[in-house]
């Protein structure tokens, strides 16, 4: 471990000089590719230097104690190689968890589909909150949402809605959303007060480059047809839809946001490479069972992975047995305990996987 952080020191100074030279700025590209690197091996750099002094402080100490004879001072020698041991062991965890090998769609905007399943108009009211919570939880981190594509059932409930989150790491915190969401509650609709059980289904996706999946246009199919629901005047009387249908897979995707069909267009077509990079991942997930089994939740659609239980005000996290009470700050987007306590149980099983495999 420690001969590859010394490369990684190494490359990094390599890079920082490179950074340096007025000539870099000048091809744009290599500029952007070397920032991008630097700000990736930075915490792993800074970590390992203050490893490093940490590691040093402990020999001065030794030594120190070799040589001292008076008390007094032997006890605050001892004190700080106490410390400075802690320090070392604490550095070293997080060196393990930064080296860890990291998921090349970390970095990349995600494209996140809710879908209302079991409980009809309840199930698509539920489907809106968590649509809303996941926007307030993207304004948190001063990330962009935007709506692709949204189908209301007429009393505010959404049966889909499709939007994209813009933001650094925004699919390094939200990949762990994907799966089935349960609420139980009382709805408004029920006059006897009983608690009824409805559930939401949450996909995430990265935003897939064009380089990444290619698409043949002879595959696509593109309808066109008046938008319906709110949007302004254009949008409700112009042909500005677009249903695109690629044959080879079925699946289709509706655009009706925007005023123009071309941007429609485009949005629909981004959609699909998403969708067929997620598909693509999931085929290469499938054949890694193994893998996958060592991560928290295999991120399955039909993984039941969380319980909103509103009469109770509780949020059961089911891959990690963790429950919070304090619903209402989470469905106003307050995700970051449950994400965090995701990130770091997910992190803990590779490293046992990692260590096992050692």
């Amino acid at each position: 471990m420690f001969d590859r952080l010394e490369d990684i020191l190494k490359h990094y100074e390599e890079i920082m000089e490179e950074l340096n030279n007025p000539s870099v700025a000048e091809d744009q590209n290599r500029f952007r590719k070397l920032m991008k690197e630097q700000a990736e091996l930075a915490p792993i750099v800074d970590t390992y230097k203050e490893y490093r002094k940490a590691n040093q402080d402990a020999k001065d100490s030794v030594i120190m104690l070799e040589e001292e004879h008076e008390e007094e001072m032997r006890e605050l020698l001892k004190e700080e190689l106490a410390e400075a041991k802690k320090s070392i062991e604490k550095y070293e965890q997080e060196l393990k968890i930064l080296l860890l090998p990291t998921d090349p769609n970390d970095s990349k905007n995600v494209f996140v589909e809710i879908r209302a399943g079991a409980g009809g108009d309840e199930a698509a009211l539920f489907a809106a909150e968590l649509y809303r919570m996941y926007v307030r939880f993207a304004e948190r981190n001063r990330w962009k949402a935007e709506i692709v594509s949204v189908n209301e059932n007429g009393i505010g409930g959404f049966k889909e809605v499709v939007f994209m989150i813009s933001g650094q790491g925004a699919y390094s915190k939200l990949k762990y959303e994907s799966g089935v969401h349960r609420v139980q509650r009382v709805p408004e609709t029920e006059s006897g007060g009983r608690i009824h059980t409805s559930t939401s289904t949450v996909a995430i996706m990265p935003e897939a480059e064009d380089v990444e999946v290619e698409i043949d246009m002879n595959d696509c199919r593109f309808d066109v047809f008046r938008s319906s629901g709110n949007g302004g005047q254009c949008v409700n009387t112009t042909d500005s839809a677009v249903r695109l249908t690629h044959l080879p897979t079925g699946i289709v995707i509706s655009c009706q946001d925007e005023k123009s069909q071309l941007k429609n267009r485009d949005k629909a077509l981004k959609v699909l490479r998403s969708r067929l990079l997620d598909l693509e991942n999931a085929k290469k997930q499938n054949a890694e069972a193994e893998a996958r089994r060592s991560q928290i939740g295999t991120g399955d659609r039909s993984e039941k992975i969380r319980t909103y239980n509103f009469p109770q005000g509780r949020v059961t996290e089911h891959r990690i047995k963790l429950t919070l009470y304090k619903i209402d700050s989470i469905m106003d987007g307050d995700l970051f305990e449950l994400i965090d306590s995701l990130i770091a149980a997910d992190q803990a099983a590779k490293l046992s996987k990692l260590q096992e495999e050692v």
